[in-house]
């Protein structure tokens, strides 16, 4: 059996997927309208504010169904895989723990606000009239789409700048892989890699952790993290499919919502 890390992993994208399949199936089309990797260098950026946000205010922060009309928005989903994974394992490199965090959207020291949703890449509808075959493949594409889960959280004085710090001095440190125990349960993540290069508010970056799904097979979990002031955003993407797609039009969606 699969632990107990893995199958959170497989509900989280499930229920994003579920949304999307009302769109695959021949939902009403949205009104809305379109919007050799290393970390990227801190800018040269005033100092953080010295009071972080709340809840309340990171709220509008975060990037929407209407910025992103490739998207489908599961802010449901988002809230359910959060809750799901309050608590998190321990791993086996102390060091590591904050990457599990970041990849289950959970709270990384003491923010003062939070904020998070989830999206979906949009598929391809099909209408009315489409053949069983046509719905069968609109639907085996919906569940094999990415799911990025979007968090925004915000920190006093230099909290938010220390945690990132502590983002990219973990994935240095687990490159070579850590493992995570729930009770008698153990998942392995094989590899801490660098993702793709994006410029995002005063600093970020972005890592690939491989996961070992057990029976041989494999799933890359995309994780980005980018500060702006003294507020972060948080994307970890995954697909049922076992590899997820750079998100990278949402991340830069997001990162020009970024104050």
């Amino acid at each position: 059996m699969r632990s107990a890390l893995v199958r959170r992993s497989v509900l989280t994208a499930s229920a994003v997927s579920l949304t999307l399949l009302a769109t695959a199936c021949g939902a009403d089309k949205a009104d809305d309208k379109k919007a050799d990797a290393k970390p990227s260098a801190p800018a040269a950026s005033a100092a953080p504010a010295a009071k972080g946000k709340t809840d309340a205010e990171l709220a509008p922060l975060l990037v929407t169904q209407a910025e992103l009309p490739d998207y489908i928005e599961a802010k449901d989903a988002a809230t359910k895989a959060s809750a799901s994974g309050a608590a998190v394992g321990t791993t086996d490199k102390p060091e590591c723990k904050v990457l599990l965090q970041a990849y289950g959207q959970q709270k990384i020291g003491t923010p003062t606000g939070v904020a998070l949703t989830a999206f979906g890449a949009k598929p391809k509808e099909v209408g009315p009239d489409a053949t069983a075959e046509e719905k069968a493949a609109a639907i085996t594409n919906a569940i094999g789409i990415t799911t990025t889960l979007t968090g925004l959280s915000s920190y006093d004085a230099k909290g938010a700048e220390e945690t990132l710090a502590s983002i990219k001095s973990a994935g240095q440190a687990c490159a070579g892989g850590f493992s995570v125990t729930e009770g008698t349960e153990v998942t392995k993540f094989d590899s801490v890699k660098p993702g793709e290069t994006v410029s995002v508010g005063d600093e970020s970056v972005s890592f690939v952790l491989t996961m070992d799904l057990e029976d041989g097979d494999k799933s890359t979990v995309l994780l980005t993290v980018a500060r702006k002031g003294n507020t972060l955003a948080t994307l970890s993407s995954i697909s049922l499919t076992g590899t997820a797609v750079f998100p990278k039009t949402l991340i830069e969606a997001q990162g020009k919502k970024l104050v």
